[in-house]
């Protein structure tokens, strides 16, 4: 797949641009943040491009206006799952060092799903009505969708999906959303889950041109915890989103080790 290659490589380039000052959404990272405490705006409207903030690029970043994000802890795993997930997490790195990845959900073309589209490894979209809220993520274009107002379906009546079932209301200006029903082998971080797993999101602006999602994952059955971090998004008003489709990946599981391999020659 080379679509991802030819983007980070635009961010590459970006960086470079700094240098000089040119390059619409480079420059855009320069210069003092406005204090959110004086500015007036729609603390509602999540409407527009959106990108993990902060990025490489970035030179502005005061943590006094935008708070940076948090990284996702270790799960809180029951201790009879924990040996499990330890030796998958070292299977993992140890082949990673040696150059022999195992094959996973990207091998096979899968999206990502929930909560990972909404780490925003590409730039997502945000649509709002009254009704609905959705997000499109760049990545394998995924679509997610909350519905505002409705009730989410019974747990044995949740149709597993990539996305699962969301719905979302008004709390003051934070939009609260939850969401169940993921396939088990849709993950974050590796992470096992059952069908009774919930995905909590507190989305909230704080400037004009950025956002914060505060994510909190509850497992009756896997987790002795909540699990939360905390996702920020910046404000991408000159990007247009473009078509990611998985194609012609020559990325495949050996049938014998499960580890990817790389399909040469011929079809």
């Amino acid at each position: 797949m080379h679509h991802s290659i030819a983007k980070r490589l635009i961010r590459v380039t970006c960086a470079a641009m700094l240098a000089t000052a040119v390059g619409s959404v480079c420059a855009q990272e320069t210069g003092p943040l406005p204090k959110a405490s004086a500015q007036k705006f729609d603390r509602r409207d999540f409407t527009g491009t959106w990108d993990r903030y902060p990025q490489s690029i970035d030179s502005r970043r005061d943590p006094s206006v935008v708070p940076l994000p948090t990284d996702a802890p270790p799960p809180p795993l029951k201790p009879q799952y924990q040996a499990a997930f330890d030796a998958a997490v070292k299977k993992i790195a140890d082949a990673n060092a040696r150059g022999e990845p195992i094959a996973n959900g990207y091998t096979a073309c899968q999206p990502d799903g929930m909560p990972t589209m909404m780490m925003a490894m590409f730039p997502m979209e945000v649509l709002q009505s009254g009704k609905q809220v959705t997000i499109i993520q760049e990545a394998y274009n995924q679509v997610r969708r909350i519905y505002m107002g409705g009730q989410l379906p019974a747990v044995d009546d949740a149709e597993p999906g990539f996305w699962g079932h969301s719905v979302g209301k008004w709390d003051g200006d934070t939009l609260v959303v939850d969401t169940i029903g993921i396939k088990d082998y849709v993950r974050f971080r590796n992470a096992p889950h059952s069908a009774e797993m919930r995905i909590h999101e507190r989305i909230r602006k704080l400037t004009p041109d950025h956002f914060e999602n505060t994510v909190t994952v509850t497992d009756p059955v896997y987790l002795t915890a909540p699990w939360s971090w905390k996702w920020v998004y910046q404000r991408r008003p000159n990007y247009k989103m473009y078509e990611y489709v998985c194609e012609e990946n020559r990325e495949y599981a050996d049938p014998v080790t499960g580890a990817q391999r790389m399909k040469t020659g011929g079809n």
